[in-house]
């Protein structure tokens, strides 16, 4: 148990390194492009951080068991706005661009919404997983053709400046630790938890739910103290997308996806979830400390209502 505690401290140590780096790399690449914070936060860090949720319903669906991927897809997108942006925004208050609350938040409850339409028939088919990566890659062009407009502007600190060899670099050494980091501290907490005798079905909803999801926690806190809050925000809403357009796109291509009744009430509080972090954006055009506090109120009431 000594070992597990050991473990534990590595996989935080890692993972706060790893962001820092990242935040650093990413930031700096775009900088150097001349490609808008948002945009690298949308795209770049969010599959960077959805690698866990990817690789865990990719390797599923391989194996003939893609039942897990709504679940785990769902699971994280609640989680990443409840927890993330809530925690996130109850340290430090997160500035959100008018492109974020005009475009991206409603266009990823626009997708929450379009899951659930297609999950009704009790399972993501291969014409459906299809239609989500297309979306996908029109959504990216989209981004790249607007930044090439110069309509996206940055409201962030300036970036350090670093040449593009570093930042890939950096880029690369920060994901590789927040990855690695992130599965040694799931793996430790989880010993740890069943040695205190906690159902697995606790450690399910709890560790291992917050575990996949800690990438995504530990840039975005990094991102909003030193100043990039549209990386912050742009990485969990980014993240949202790619676990419902690439990862259950992907993996639909692979097998066919159950969509199991009781999934509907989960996805329908994942689109709550969006709507409420569009409302609570949409009038001040930043997270304040109280709106984490709703955040994370309405994760412990979804969380109660499971338990029930």
């Amino acid at each position: 148990m000594v070992l597990q505690w050991i473990l534990l401290a590595v996989g935080f140590a890692m993972l706060i390194k790893g962001a820092d780096f990242f935040v650093d790399g990413a930031v700096g690449i775009a900088r150097k492009f001349g490609i808008p914070q948002i945009v690298i936060g949308l795209t770049i860090v969010a599959f960077g951080t959805s690698a866990p949720e990817a690789a865990v319903s990719i390797a599923s669906a391989s194996k003939g068991s893609a039942d897990i991927t709504i679940g785990n897809v769902v699971g994280s997108n609640i989680l990443n706005i409840f927890i993330i942006l809530g925690l996130t925004s109850v340290i430090t208050a997160i500035a959100v661009s008018a492109t974020t609350v005009k475009v991206d938040i409603p266009f990823m409850l626009g997708m929450t919404v379009l899951l659930l339409i297609l999950g009704l028939d009790g399972e993501i088919g291969r014409i459906d997983a299809v239609i989500l990566v297309a979306i996908l890659a029109l959504y990216i062009f989209y981004l790249l053709r607007l930044a090439k407009s110069g309509k996206l502007q940055d409201d962030d600190k300036p970036a350090k400046k670093l040449s593009i060899p570093v930042a890939l670099i950096l880029s690369g050494i920060g994901i590789a630790l927040i990855i690695f980091g992130s599965q040694i501290t799931v793996n430790a907490a989880t010993e740890i938890a069943r040695s205190f005798g906690v159902s697995e079905r606790f450690i399910g909803l709890t560790v291992v739910a917050l575990g996949t999801s800690l990438p995504e926690l530990f840039t975005s806190v990094t991102a909003a103290k030193k100043g990039n809050a549209d990386i912050a925000i742009g990485n969990v809403v980014g993240s949202n997308l790619f676990n419902i357009l690439f990862v259950v796109g992907i993996s639909g291509i692979i097998t066919n996806i159950p969509f199991a009744a009781p999934f509907r009430i989960d996805t329908l509080v994942a689109i709550g979830a969006a709507g409420l972090l569009w409302l609570l954006c949409f009038k001040g055009k930043k997270l304040y400390r109280w709106c984490g506090v709703i955040l994370l109120a309405g994760y412990a009431a979804y969380f109660f209502f499971w338990l029930m």
